[in-house]
């Protein structure tokens, strides 16, 4: 114990010579410097990696979201068309001609799709 006591002592003495303050200060500021570096590391490395997988699941959701809400659209197309198609021409059960109407219009929404995507240039070598 007494060699704590004089340990103290004799920084208190070394409190009173210039300079001191920036050698007694410097384990703060050595602290201080590896958090900041420390923390830009981290703000490059994990920030984007943070925002891709929010992006991700924002992602996932929305595509979920509207899978289920184009299945709820067809099968609430099909079974508007199967009320709604006479039953005169079709027949009583014209569940088939709702199918072939809807299968129709989708074919055509494909084709009109397919006919306007971007193909890919040649490589010019």
């Amino acid at each position: 114990m007494a060699r704590t006591s004089s340990a103290t002592a004799t920084t208190s003495t070394d409190a009173t010579s210039p300079g001191a303050d920036a050698e007694k200060d410097w384990p703060t500021q050595a602290t201080e410097a590896i958090v900041t570096q420390v923390g830009r590391i981290r703000d490059k490395t994990t920030g984007p990696a943070r925002k891709a997988a929010q992006y991700a699941v924002f992602a996932a959701f929305a595509i979920s979201l509207g899978s289920v809400a184009l299945i709820i659209f067809l099968i609430g197309t099909v079974r508007a068309l199967n009320n709604y198609l006479p039953d005169a021409v079709f027949g009583e059960t014209h569940m088939w001609a709702a199918h072939s109407i809807l299968g129709a219009v989708l074919l055509i929404v494909g084709l009109v799709l397919f006919s306007v995507k971007t193909r890919p240039k040649p490589d010019a070598r």
